[in-house]
């Protein structure tokens, strides 16, 4: 089997009016407390998502060093981030929800309901375990889950980011763009029917949910943080879907991409434009983020969901002391060794 190309996901990009507010209440309430870089700049190729205009923005990369993915906190600075100006249900089209994950679901479930002020589910029988769904201050919805793969016991209650849940609107052909990019995928389930755990508002609405999961293997610098992938593919069946972010920006308000740690540009690159996924951006050389460096690229899955792909070059491990790591110099692409990673710990902000 030849190796992987893409390791994990590297982060999740969720739009907010204000980068620092929403980034202490993830810091407190998810553990997101180790900060990649933080960087006020212009996005200069972002403008076919846009408008066709070059803006400022305000991000945050942050990472909960238990293990997962992390998330980049994102504003407009030269304009007001906008919302969707229709409430987001399960089954709509894009990021409907991100999947934490932790290491005891009911300890989490018990931690947010007494410090969270935003709506938390109750415990619920997914078609896979146990878990809950719950909301952030900003409209978003999420769900904390269980996952195998952990990098370290921090003693905090959530997790990074295990996955996330994608409205779709023909499961099928969006089944082939996800086993495509991420091959090799496992089905863990496939199932339609009424989910008394999904959050609907109209009772008695049948969705097809199917989980596909991209178990973890030693290869790539950032896969023992990083470690399995869930991706969750939710079509409504009874109703005619809304488009997340139709008339909207890359950026506004919501989940605004999913973003995998990429080990092999090229290579990938040329797989998925073979089988007619191109690319809509590519940077093609590196591309400075404050601290961290890398090459990045978008793509959109059926249904325009934007794919960012991430070749990630500098790493910043203690900035203290103007320690970079060169990922690009290194001869292959085991694990980076867990004390260098815990490293970036010594960055942790704390409130």
């Amino acid at each position: 089997m030849s190796a992987p190309l893409i390791s994990g996901i590297q982060q999740v990009g969720i739009g907010v009016q204000n980068v620092p507010d929403a980034w202490k209440w993830y810091r407190k309430m998810l553990g997101f407390d180790v900060p990649v870089f933080d960087e006020k700049a212009e996005a200069p190729l972002m403008t076919p998502y846009t408008g066709g205009q070059v803006h400022q923005r305000h991000a945050v990369l942050a990472i909960n060093l238990a293990g997962g993915g992390g998330l980049e906190i994102w504003s407009f600075t030269s304009r007001k981030s906008q919302p969707a100006n229709f409430k987001v249900e399960i089954g709509d089209l894009g990021i409907n929800a991100v999947r934490f994950k932790a290491p005891d679901v009911r300890k989490a479930h018990e931690w947010l309901k007494s410090q969270s002020k935003e709506a938390v589910g109750p415990l619920v029988a997914l078609p896979e375990g146990e878990g809950f769904w719950a909301s952030d201050p900003y409209g978003n919805t999420f769900q904390i889950t269980s996952d195998e793969t952990w990098f370290q016991k921090t003693g905090k209650p959530v997790g990074g980011v295990a996955g996330v849940v994608v409205g779709v609107s023909n499961m099928d052909e969006s089944l082939v763009f996800y086993e495509n990019l991420l091959q090799p995928l496992e089905v863990v389930y496939d199932q339609s029917g009424v989910f008394e755990d999904i959050p609907a508002s109209i009772k008695g609405q049948r969705f097809r949910r199917v989980l596909l999961r991209k178990t973890f293997t030693p290869h790539g610098a950032f896969s023992r943080l990083l470690g399995n992938v869930q991706i969750e593919l939710v079509q409504a069946l009874d109703r005619t879907p809304k488009k997340i972010f139709e008339n909207r920006f890359w950026g506004d308000c919501g989940f605004i991409h999913l973003c995998f740690d990429t080990i092999d540009m090229d290579t990938l690159k040329s797989k998925l434009q073979s089988q007619g996924y191109l690319f809509t951006i590519d940077s093609e050389r590196s591309f400075g983020m404050e601290s961290a460096a890398g090459r990045f690229a978008y793509l959109e899955d059926p249904d325009g969901t934007l794919i960012e792909l991430v070749e990630t070059h500098k790493l910043p491990i203690l900035k203290k002391i103007g320690w970079f790591l060169d990922i690009q110099k290194r001869k292959d692409q085991k694990p980076l060794p867990d004390w260098m990673l815990k490293l970036m710990g010594l960055s942790r902000v704390k409130d």
